[in-house]
């Protein structure tokens, strides 16, 4: 069979399978995000239930069982956390005028060190809970309507629906994983199984899945120890410095940071304004050259150094996978770009003709991608000639021949020339 497709045409087709594939994701996110989390998971915690079954003997369905409930564990901590910063926070809101009017006067006072803002100012001025003749700036009034007994209940109540349905998805994350981890090395040899008989390509398919399953993993463990780090080293500043809500900061900025560079702002900004608007202008601003200074020496020197070349992506491709993926998944694919761009790396990087793609995400210089020997490098310029003078019109085209002429693949061989 001969194709001859030009170079539009080939432009064309990829963008529509780009496009078919991202529609796919899209449509599917509620089988594909339980489904790339389970494998997320099943990566991590593989190697923790193989060292239960063969160090302390432990049969191997329980091992499995045994390394799910450590994470579950885990996570029951982070929600524990959760639950006692919020209210603790809540509790904070003011209940009484006078209440309202120190917490008010004190923001105002801090901002009016930065602002030119008057004592009289009709949106932002001072706040005389006991004067009838001064009414209350609107400020004060459209926050304390914001924070009124019915809203904070629809609040409570949407809050309540997410959580069921994350806690379904969650319920159905950990079945997947556990089954995934018991038969992971069965359904490992039947996906080699399809790519043929050919030990070659077995091979690269072999190289692929534990060089992907190890940048998931290291990417996932160290993001979680230095995100516990962060937490407790930027905690103690906090509350050093006064802030109200530190603990929950803290938290924030352990949860956050799986997301890179949006994350990590995002989860900068609430302590400097806690403290800019309760401390002071001084302490806000020595948050900011601190927390700048931290997250800094975190991903220039902590991050290559403990994660190494898995992790080797450039911030371009860093910012248009966390671009795609929350367009594609929403929050969910915000905290899974990393994995599955380290993934895609480590398949480009087996996958003869991929290599420039995963180049192109990493972050160290050019590499000038190796050719085939010049005999056949020679054929399949030949090829590409004859192919460009029968279209007629000069440009570069794909001639596919037939499995059964002179020059394919005997069976059970690769058709792969630079292998």
């Amino acid at each position: 069979m001969n194709l001859n497709l030009t170079l539009a045409t080939r432009i064309g087709l990829n963008i529509c399978a780009f496009f078919g594939i991202s529609v796919a994701l899209y449509m599917g996110a509620s089988i594909f995000i339980p489904m790339t989390f389970s494998l997320l998971l099943a990566s991590i915690l593989f190697p923790l239930a193989r060292f239960l079954h063969h160090r302390l003997l432990i049969p191997w369905f329980f091992s499995c069982l045994s390394s799910l409930l450590a994470l579950v564990a885990l996570n029951l901590g982070v929600f524990v956390a959760f639950s006692i910063a919020i209210p603790q926070t809540i509790k904070t809101v003011p209940t009484t005028e006078e209440g309202w009017a120190e917490q008010y006067n004190k923001v105002q006072s801090n901002l009016s060190l930065i602002f030119p803002i008057r004592d009289d100012d009709e949106f932002l001025g001072r706040y005389y809970p006991n004067s009838p003749d001064k009414p209350p700036p609107k400020a004060i009034a459209l926050v304390k309507k914001q924070l009124t007994e019915e809203n904070l209940s629809a609040a409570l109540g949407r809050l309540t629906l997410v959580s069921l349905d994350h806690l379904w998805n969650a319920i159905l994350i950990l079945f997947i994983t556990l089954f995934l981890i018991f038969e992971g090395q069965m359904l490992a040899d039947k996906v080699k199984v399809i790519f043929g008989p050919s030990q070659e390509t077995r091979g690269r398919v072999t190289a692929a899945l534990a060089e992907m399953a190890e940048a998931i993993r290291t990417y996932l463990v160290w993001r979680t120890i230095v995100n516990l780090g962060l937490a407790l080293v930027l905690g103690g500043v906090y509350k050093a410095a006064g802030l109200q809500h530190w603990y929950l900061w803290a938290l924030l900025v352990a949860v956050l940071s799986y997301v890179p560079y949006i994350g990590t702002i995002a989860a900068g900004i609430p302590p400097i304004l806690d403290a800019l608007l309760f401390v002071g202008p001084l302490p806000a601003f020595g948050i900011m050259i601190f927390y700048i200074c931290v997250v800094t020496f975190e991903g220039y020197i902590i991050v290559p150094w403990v994660m190494g070349r898995s992790m080797d992506l450039n911030a371009t491709t860093v910012l248009l996978a966390c671009l795609f993926w929350h367009q594609v998944w929403g929050i969910a694919g915000l905290f899974l770009a990393m994995p599955l761009m380290a993934a895609l790396k480590a398949i480009c990087m087996q996958v003869n003709g991929w290599q420039g793609w995963g180049h192109l995400m990493s972050s160290g210089p050019a590499v000038e991608l190796k050719i085939d020997d010049p005999e056949t490098e020679k054929a399949r310029l030949d090829a590409i000639l004859r192919g460009g003078a029968g279209s007629g019109n000069g440009e570069q085209t794909l001639v596919m021949e037939d499995g059964d002429k002179k020059g394919a693949s005997p069976p059970g061989e690769s058709k792969s020339d630079s292998y």
